[in-house]
């Protein structure tokens, strides 16, 4: 198995908290259920948004989803953000899914109103538009792991654990995941997961291609995010505009035949070619030097 060893990491940014606005959640208060920080120095283009909402193990409820929404409103006007990593503050959670708590309180047509709220998440997630990543550094259940298959790349520690639980509890899946699973393993895996409710291992859901990495744990319990991190540092140096029309090019394509998708293809290729990183990298490789890319 492997054993990931990260390289020193310099000192970021503090977390900018957002403030919390909507129903009241399990924290003090006003306290914010998430926070987001931009990293520095040779990490400078990476963002990461930590979920910390520990007396319900970063379940998704009014608040969080609230506040995820608006980080990814402001997010997307960051122009010089070129990778987001999602990750927790709670040791051994990623996120425990949906707030059943609250749900309970709801009526139908409240449960109803904010069930489209989350598949709403989930698809701001999926369209972000530089290269997201998870982090999954504990349990990821029913919504919480939604949230990390609307991400680009997933990474999970092996010792994880993950899956689409909704009908041990008589539901489905409604924020993405009978849609995204069989996308991310096939029709009959997806089928077999969902009708069984049955958790994966970080390790196990490595093995089905549920997730890019799995990496053992460490005691800190941070492993998938050093992993995750040292993954967003070999994006860091790509040219931006191109990752950026690759992901539009392949999420797009996937979801039709192929000579349409090639025609998506053309479309995505035709607008990088006037951009200034492009001669910047055939100008690197002339000069057999490393590109310096700029976004433009």
């Amino acid at each position: 198995m492997l054993r990931f060893v990260p390289r020193a990491l310099r000192l970021p940014r503090p977390w900018r908290p957002l403030g919390a606005r909507g129903c009241a959640s399990n924290q003090a208060a006003g306290s914010p259920e998430i926070q987001v920080r931009a990293l520095e120095g040779p990490d400078q283009g990476i963002s990461e948004i930590l979920m910390n909402r520990p007396r319900a193990r970063n379940a998704l409820g009014n608040v969080l989803v609230s506040e995820l929404l608006d980080a990814l409103a402001q997010l997307r006007k960051e122009q010089q953000l070129r990778v987001l990593i999602f990750r927790s503050g709670v040791k051994g959670v990623f996120c425990a899914g949906a707030d059943l708590k609250e749900r309970e309180q709801m009526s139908e047509a409240q449960v109803g109103n904010f069930v489209q709220r989350l598949r709403g998440l989930m698809d701001e997630i999926a369209t972000f538009p530089a290269p997201t990543i998870a982090a999954m550094d504990g349990f990821a259940l029913g919504g919480g792991l939604e949230l990390a298959l609307a991400c680009d790349l997933r990474v999970a520690a092996s010792s994880a654990v993950m899956g689409l639980i909704e009908t041990t509890r008589g539901l489905l899946p409604g924020a993405g995941g009978t849609q995204r699973l069989p996308r991310c393993l096939g029709v009959a895996l997806a089928k077999e997961l969902i009708f069984t409710g049955r958790r994966l291992s970080g390790e196990q859901a490595h093995a089905l291609g549920l997730v890019n990495h799995a990496v053992a744990q460490n005691e800190e319990g941070d492993a998938a995010y050093h992993r995750a991190r040292a993954l967003a540092q070999e994006i860091l140096p790509q040219a931006p505009i191109a990752v950026r029309l690759g992901k539009v090019a392949i999420d797009r394509g996937i979801e039709v035949d192929i000579a349409s998708g090639m025609a998506i293809e053309g479309i995505c290729y035709a607008q990088n070619i006037p951009t200034q990183d492009r001669l910047e990298g055939m100008a690197a490789f002339r000069e057999k030097r490393l590109p310096r890319f700029v976004g433009k």
